[in-house]
C-alpha cells in the first residue's frame, strides 16, 4: 500500500479510532515519531514542532481554566467530607460508650442471677473488697474533677491537658482491670467529655482576643487540635487572622473615598502579609493536610476578592472614569508585587486580582487613548508648523559640546508633534508594567489609530488639500493653520517621518520585557534595526510608514501640480513652450528650478 493510500485511509477514520493506538499499553512514542518523521522535510518538522508547542500551551490553559472552574465545588465537597468524618467519629465514640454501658449492665444482671445461697458468703466478701476500691476511686475522681476545674479557672492549659490525659488513661486501664463499676466509668467518661469541651471553648475564646497572636495563637489552636477538634481549630485560626485584618483595614482606611498610592500600598501589604502569616501558621500547626489546605485557599481567595472590590470601588473606578491610566497601573503593580510573594507558598492569587481589575484598567486604557487623540487634534489646530527642539531637549543641547552628537538623540518637531510624542511615551510607560493583562496589542493598535488621525490633520494642513473641507468649523473657516510656506510643508513631513521611523517605535520598546528593552536602548544607533526584529512591532512600524506615505503622496502631488499649473489655472509647462525656447532672444534668469529648490530645502531640513 502506498503512502497516499495510507493517508487516505487514516483520513476516513473517526477520532476515537485514531486515538486507539495512543491508548495501547504497547505504544512506543519514539518509534511512532521515527516512523512519522523519516519522510518529513525540515520545514514540515518545524511546522509540526510549532503545532505541538501551541497544543501544549492550549492544553495548559485549558487545564488551568478547568481547575479554576471546578475548584469551588472541590473545596466545598472536601469540607463536607471533613465535617462528615467528624460526625462519624463522634458517633463511633457515642456508640462505644453505649456499648460499654450495656455490657456493664449485662454483666451485673448475670452476676446477680447467678448468685446462689452456696456462694453468698464468698460474694459478700468480694463485694466488700470492691466497695472499698470503689470508694478509693471515687475519692480520686472527686479530687480529679476539683483539680481540673481549678486548672481551667486559672487558664493553666498545659496542666489541664495533662490532667485530661491522666483521666483518659485511667478510663483505658479500667477496661482491663475493671476497678470501676459501669456507673462510675460512665460518670468518668461523661465528666471527661464535658471538661474537654469546656477547655476547647475556653481556648476558642482566647483565639478571638485582639492581643492573641503569634506563638500564643498557634499554641491555643494546636491545643484545640490535640483535644480532637481539628476542623474547628483551623477555622478559629483563620477567623483570628481575618479579625486582625479587619482591624488593620479600619486603621489604614482614610476618611476620603479616593485612595492615594501610599494608602493602596499600605492596604495591599497588610492584606497579603496577613494571608502569608495565616498560611505559615496553618502549615506549622496542621501541616499539608488537604482538607485544611483547601480551607486556607478558599479563605485566601475570599480575602483577595474583598480587597480587590475595595480598591476597585475607591481607586480604579474613579481613575478609569477620569482616564487616569497611571493611577490604575500603579495600583495593579503594587498589588501584583505583593501577591507574587505568596506564590512560593502555593497561593496563586493574581488571577483573582486580574479578574476584578481588568474592566477598570481597560476603561482607563480607552479613555487615555481618546484623551491623547483629542489633545493632539486641539494642539494641531494651533500649531504654526515651525520646527524646534522640545524645551527639555533644548536645555540638554546647550550643555553638550557637539551639536552633531546631540542631534542623534534629539529631534526637531513642531509643537503638536512634540506633545504627541511625549503623551505616547507616557502612555507606553503606563501600559508596559501591565503584562499580565496582555494590553500590548491593543496599545499598539490604539497608537496607530491616533497617528493615522494626526496624519490626516497634517494632510489637511497642506494648501489645496482635498481633505480641507472635512476640517471646517460651523462658520466655514478652517480650524487648522495652513502650511503656506515650503518650510512649513516640510515641517509636516518631518513630523510624520520622525514619529513613524524613530520616536514612536522607540516609545513602543516600553512594551518589551525589561531586559530586552535595555539591550535595545544600549545602542541608540541600532535602535531601528533592533526594533524591526520584534515581529509585532515590525508589522506595526510598516503600518506607520504606510500612513506617512499618504502624506508624502499628497505633498508630492501638490508640488507637481504647482510646477505644471499657475495660480490662475493656466498651464505652466507644455510642448509649445519647450519648442519656442530656441527662438527667444531674451536673457534667461539664471535661477534654480523649483524642483531643485524643493530638493535643497529638504536637504537643509534633514541636515
Amino acid at each position: 500500500m502506498s503512502i497516499g493510500d495510507v493517508s487516505e485511509l487514516e483520513s476516513n477514520l473517526t477520532l476515537s479510532d485514531r486515538l486507539k493506538q495512543f491508548k495501547s499499553s504497547q505504544f512506543n512514542p519514539e518509534a511512532y515519531l521515527q516512523s512519522k518523521c523519516n519522510n518529513m522535510t525540515e520545514k514540515e518538522i518545524k511546522h509540526a514542532c510549532t503545532n505541538l508547542l501551541e497544543l501544549r500551551k492550549a492544553s495548559a490553559e485549558e487545564m488551568r481554566k478547568s481547575v479554576y472552574a471546578n475548584y469551588t465545588a472541590f473545596i466545598r465537597t472536601s469540607k463536607e467530607i471533613t465535617i462528615l468524618e467528624g460526625e462519624l467519629l463522634s458517633m463511633r465514640n457515642h456508640l462505644s460508650t453505649q456499648a460499654a454501658l450495656v455490657h456493664g449492665l449485662a454483666e451485673v444482671t448475670i452476676l446477680d442471677s447467678l448468685t446462689t445461697g452456696a456462694y453468698e458468703l464468698e460474694e459478700e466478701k468480694v463485694s466488700g473488697v470492691k466497695s472499698t476500691k470503689l470508694n478509693k476511686t471515687e475519692k480520686w475522681f472527686i479530687k480529679f474533677e476539683e483539680n481540673l476545674e481549678v486548672l481551667l479557672a486559672e487558664k493553666r492549659v498545659d496542666e489541664a491537658m495533662a490532667a485530661l490525659d491522666e483521666g483518659e488513661q485511667v478510663a483505658q486501664e479500667d477496661k482491663t482491670k475493671q476497678s470501676l463499676s459501669p456507673d462510675a466509668l460512665l460518670r468518668l467518661k461523661n465528666s471527661l467529655t464535658l471538661l474537654r469541651q469546656k477547655l476547647v471553648d475556653q481556648l476558642a475564646e482566647t483565639t478571638c482576643q485582639p492581643f492573641t497572636r503569634g506563638a500564643e495563637l498557634r499554641s491555643a489552636v494546636s491545643s484545640i487540635k490535640n483535644l480532637g477538634d481539628g476542623p474547628r481549630a483551623h477555622t478559629l485560626l483563620l477567623n483570628s487572622h481575618q479579625q486582625r485584618l479587619q482591624r488593620g483595614l479600619q486603621v489604614l482606611r482614610p476618611s476620603t473615598n479616593s485612595y492615594g498610592g501610599a494608602t493602596t500600598s499600605s492596604l495591599s501589604q497588610l492584606v497579603f502579609s496577613t494571608i502569608a502569616q495565616a498560611a505559615s501558621d496553618s502549615l506549622a500547626v496542621f501541616g499539608e493536610e488537604p482538607a485544611y489546605s483547601s480551607e486556607l485557599v478558599t479563605w485566601a481567595v475570599k480575602q483577595t476578592e474583598a480587597f480587590a472590590l475595595l480598591l476597585k470601588r475607591h481607586v480604579l473606578a474613579s481613575s478609569a472614569a477620569a482616564g487616569g491610566l497611571r493611577v490604575a497601573t500603579e495600583c495593579v503593580q503594587i498589588c501584583l508585587g505583593h501577591c507574587a510573594l505568596l506564590e512560593s507558598r502555593g497561593l496563586a492569587l493574581s488571577p483573582i486580582l486580574m479578574r476584578h481589575f481588568r474592566p477598570c484598567v481597560e476603561l482607563a486604557f480607552s479613555a487615555t487613548l481618546k484623551r491623547i487623540e483629542h489633545s493632539t487634534a486641539a494642539l494641531a489646530a494651533a500649531d504654526d508648523w515651525e520646527l524646534s527642539y522640545a524645551p527639555a531637549d533644548a536645555r540638554s543641547i546647550s550643555s553638550t559640546s557637539s551639536l552633531s552628537s546631540a542631534s542623534i538623540s534629539q529631534a526637531k518637531l513642531s509643537s503638536s508633534a512634540h506633545k504627541l510624542n511625549s503623551m505616547v511615551k507616557a502612555f507606553m510607560e503606563d501600559v508596559g508594567p501591565l503584562e499580565d493583562l496582555q494590553l500590548d496589542g491593543p496599545a499598539l493598535e490604539g497608537v496607530l489609530q491616533i497617528f493615522n488621525s494626526y496624519v490626516n490633520l497634517l494632510i489637511s494642513a497642506l494648501p489645496n488639500s482635498m481633505e480641507n473641507e472635512e476640517h471646517l468649523d460651523g462658520s466655514g473657516s478652517k480650524i487648522l493653520n495652513m502650511a503656506e510656506s515650503e518650510s512649513q510643508q516640510l515641517a509636516l513631513l518631518a513630523n510624520a517621518s520622525l514619529l513613524a521611523d524613530e520616536l514612536l517605535p522607540r516609545a513602543a520598546l516600553k512594551l518589551l520585557p525589561l531586559s530586552q528593552a535595555n539591550r535595545v536602548d544600549a545602542t541608540p544607533k541600532g535602535t531601528s534595526d533592533r526594533q524591526s526584529r520584534v515581529p509585532e512591532q515590525r508589522e506595526w512600524k510598516r503600518k506607520l510608514q504606510r500612513s506617512v506615505e499618504r502624506l508624502r503622496d499628497s505633498f508630492c502631488r501638490q508640488h507637481a501640480l504647482d510646477l505644471i499649473f499657475t495660480v490662475d489655472g493656466d498651464i505652466r509647462l507644455n510642448a509649445e513652450i519647450y519648442l519656442s525656447m530656441d527662438g527667444q532672444t531674451e536673457e534667461p534668469e539664471w535661477f534654480p528650478s523649483p524642483i531643485f529648490q524643493l530638493f535643497s530645502g529638504i536637504t537643509e531640513l534633514w541636515i
